[in-house]
């Protein structure tokens, strides 16, 4: 039968989670399949391409670009230092001679008779890539990567900002409906990941930054609090390569929201273990959630059913409320009517019945909510 698509977020206990790690260029891999690796291991590298700067020799000197070559002190393909003489002309009668001095230190690519332009390659650009998560590598991928198989939980945020940290989980605040202030925050969250509740304040975040703290985790941003943090606004398009100190993961959404229990209570479970989060949100095609993951071997003593999220929509099914007036709200599916149902706007469209956590019944657009994979 068919139904509507339904987004979902996971929030899951205990998964098999496998990660790609991949250079931008072939290079050298650092690992075989089979080795077990830490999260902060480096397990690929490769040099990029130093940046290119072109140098009017010809132009320098006064001559013409064929006479170039012979006015070059240094040939395609050798080293030079910065400030070093690159190429003179032979002056009058041997004087009055001008240099041209190298303004990098790198390697002469070229030099052309046509242009009288020579191009100068800074060095290499070292580019390592981590294994950003404990645990097992799987798989080679030529020269370009590794696949890493890890266990443990898996939550997915709404948004976030920062890019891939490593850390111990801390919570510093005592229920998921509680915003993390300045004063939550004591002195020794060096390297730490903070679980927050229902916001943030702007003063903890800069408090955080300065002890050395890696992540953030809570329900909820304000607006003006993401403005004052990054400096600017932020548009559609793919975060996670903000330059700053640290890492934000927000679970629920922007304001003041809870931060739903399951996560909350997952999240505090694993404190004082290691966890790797990642800020990266990208909300058009492909999309990419932010996420932490907790590696661990402790599996859960019920197995829980795992949520496959092509199948819809089924009773039972925990799910978000992702519109007004009931923005933010968590319940279950309570019934899924097959008739089709006139809504406020009169347009007619399938719907659900959600219990929500108070046991009340409401009656909503399925596009309304998103599943939370458990």
């Amino acid at each position: 039968m068919a139904h509507a698509y339904t987004p979902g977020l996971k929030v899951v206990e205990y998964m098999t989670i496998v990660k790609e790690r991949r250079l931008p260029l072939p290079g050298e891999i650092l690992v075989e399949a089979g080795d077990r690796v830490k999260a902060e291991d480096i397990v690929a590298r490769t040099d990029l391409p130093g940046n290119v700067q072109t140098l009017n020799v010809a132009g320098l000197l006064g001559i013409l670009p064929e006479e170039i070559e012979s006015t070059m002190l240094k040939k395609p393909g050798e080293a030079i230092k910065k400030d070093e003489v690159i190429a003179e002309s032979k002056g009058f009668f041997g004087l009055f001679k001008s240099q041209v001095r190298s303004p990098i230190d790198g390697v002469i690519e070229s030099a052309s008779k046509i242009t009288g332009q020579v191009i100068l390659r800074e060095p290499p650009i070292r580019v390592e890539v981590s294994a950003y998560i404990d645990g097992e590598v799987i798989e080679i991928l030529g020269k370009e990567g590794v696949k890493i198989r890890s266990r443990g939980s898996f939550i997915q945020g709404i948004f976030g900002v920062g890019g891939e940290v490593v850390g111990i989980i801390r919570r510093v605040v005592e229920g998921p409906d509680e915003v993390l202030t300045e004063a939550k925050i004591n002195d020794d969250c060096q390297g730490q990941i903070l679980i927050g509740g229902s916001g943030v304040e702007i003063g903890a975040i800069q408090k955080a930054a300065r002890l050395g703290a890696k992540g953030i985790v809570v329900g909820a941003i304000e607006d003006q609090v993401l403005r004052s943090y990054l400096g600017y606004d932020i548009g559609v398009a793919i975060t996670g390569q903000e330059k700053v100190p640290v890492t934000l993961i927000i679970t629920e959404g922007f304001g003041r929201l809870k931060m739903a229990e399951r996560t909350f209570r997952l999240l505090v479970r694993h404190e004082g273990k290691k966890a790797s989060i990642n800020g990266a949100t990208q909300i058009r095609a492909g999309v990419i959630r932010p996420e932490v993951i907790v590696p661990h071997d402790e599996k859960p003593t019920v197995e829980k059913r795992t949520v496959e999220m092509e199948q819809g929509l089924t009773v039972g099914m925990p799910v978000r409320i992702i519109r007004e007036p009931y923005f933010g709200r968590l319940g279950k599916v309570a019934s899924l009517p097959v008739e089709l149902t006139q809504i406020e706007t009169e347009a007619k469209v399938r719907v659900l019945e959600v219990e929500l956590d108070d046991r009340t019944r409401i009656l909503l657009p399925r596009a309304n909510v998103e599943i939370i994979e458990e």
